[in-house]
């Protein structure tokens, strides 16, 4: 295991292992019930949305997903240059905050802190 998290509602948590899977488990069940498959690289970094509605998790491939966790389909990737070690969801808001080890303009190593942000239509 590599990373663990627990949704908000504590209806569910995610681990992400070094095989590069995401599995979604039942707190009251202890039952895996999703697993999220679409990285290569050992998983770093799993965080809930404060609905626990998305899912976004990331490693050392060019890109972080965002899954919903109902459906366990993929409904965004933001695009990577390098590995990403930390994403954290807003606790209000469908915020993402990542931070990872970016390349600057001359590919060098250079760490990185952004925010990404979507809305939601009812």
């Amino acid at each position: 295991m590599m990373q663990a998290k627990k949704c908000s509602d504590d209806r569910y948590f995610a681990v992400g292992s070094a095989d590069s899977l995401v599995s979604l488990w039942n707190v009251k069940e202890l039952l895996c019930t999703k697993t999220f498959s679409k990285l290569e690289w050992p998983v770093r970094t799993v965080s809930f949305n404060h609905t626990g509605e998305f899912i976004a998790y990331a490693s050392e491939d060019p890109f972080i997903d965002i899954a919903n966790v109902q459906t366990g389909r993929s409904i965004h990737q933001i695009p990577c240059k390098a590995a990403m070690n930390s994403v954290e969801w807003n606790p209000k808001y469908n915020l993402l905050a990542y931070a990872g080890d970016d390349k600057n303009k001359y590919q060098a190593d250079e760490g990185v802190f952004r925010i990404f942000g979507f809305e939601t239509h009812n």
